[in-house]
């Protein structure tokens, strides 16, 4: 399906449409509409929201958008034509691809988190949009079975955060939580909780954190960290040895580690049972 053949279908809408204000609070807000549905901006994004199985309910091109559209599985979906200055002031980056679309959100069981050997990130007040996409992929990237978002934390449809998810807060089961809901449930579910610290004793150093079992890794904010009534609850600190002299490591960074070494760690446990 190419762009000529999308216009042929697209009826023009103006900034008043209902379905253009939707796409514009939704990206702007990094919010879900009334609908259940979320904004996305670019080819990549639809892309990635097709291939994730999302239900497409309505494409936005901008008038002078001339690239093709590939396979995108478009029949019967809502196509609309804006004029680009209502394009651009409807969409969240400064230099738009031209196109954009309100899918629906997915919608996953809570059961989810706990699938197979039960990996769960629990993302402690991240305010950094760039931050919780990155955390997302890598959390998708080395196998987690699922995010939880404390109070404080930025929204996964965030527009920015959705573009630094690349497609993976389409597929990881995130689920908003408060800080009791979150304890309480992992608690419950037998899963042992660390806590992400920049600093630890040399008798914590000495041993690595056995992750082979079902965890949780809480994550606390880029500036402040966790408080310490977050931290108080969880099973164990868990810190990663730098011997650089920087004081701690940004916090999706941090993740990414601690992500890779329960992955490395669960893939040698299996390696020696076979």
């Amino acid at each position: 399906m190419n762009a000529s053949a999308s216009f042929a279908q697209a009826s023009l809408a103006g900034r008043h449409n209902p379905r253009v204000k939707d796409l514009r609070r939704s990206l702007a807000l990094g919010v879900k509409t009334a609908r259940n549905q979320i904004a996305i901006e670019g080819l990549l994004l639809l892309g990635e929201a097709v291939r994730s199985g999302l239900r497409i309910d309505a494409v936005f091109l901008q008038s002078s958008f001339d690239s093709p559209l590939g396979e995108l599985p478009l029949a019967g979906v809502e196509i609309l034509r804006l004029p680009d200055e209502v394009f651009r002031g409807a969409v969240a980056t400064a230099h738009p691809q031209g196109i954009a679309a309100l899918v629906r959100a997915p919608d996953w069981p809570q059961e989810m988190l706990f699938r197979g050997a039960p990996l769960v990130v629990v993302a402690g007040a991240l305010q950094d949009p760039g931050n919780l996409g990155t955390l997302v992929r890598s959390a998708e990237a080395f196998g987690a079975t699922g995010m939880i978002a404390l109070p404080g934390t930025v929204s996964p449809w965030n527009a920015k955060a959705l573009r630094a998810s690349s497609g993976s807060a389409f597929r990881l089961p995130i689920f908003p939580l408060t800080a009791e809901e979150a304890f309480a449930l992992l608690r419950g579910r037998g899963l042992r909780i660390f806590a992400a610290s920049p600093r630890s004793s040399p008798m914590e150093r000495a041993a690595a954190p056995d992750l082979t079992q079902p965890a949780a890794l809480l994550l606390g904010n880029e500036g402040a960290g966790l408080p310490d009534c977050w931290t108080a609850l969880a099973d164990a600190p868990v810190t990663i040895p730098c011997p650089g002299p920087v004081e701690s490591l940004n916090a999706a960074i941090a993740g990414s580690i601690l992500l890779y070494e329960a992955a490395r760690q669960r893939r040698d446990r299996d390696r020696v049972a076979r």
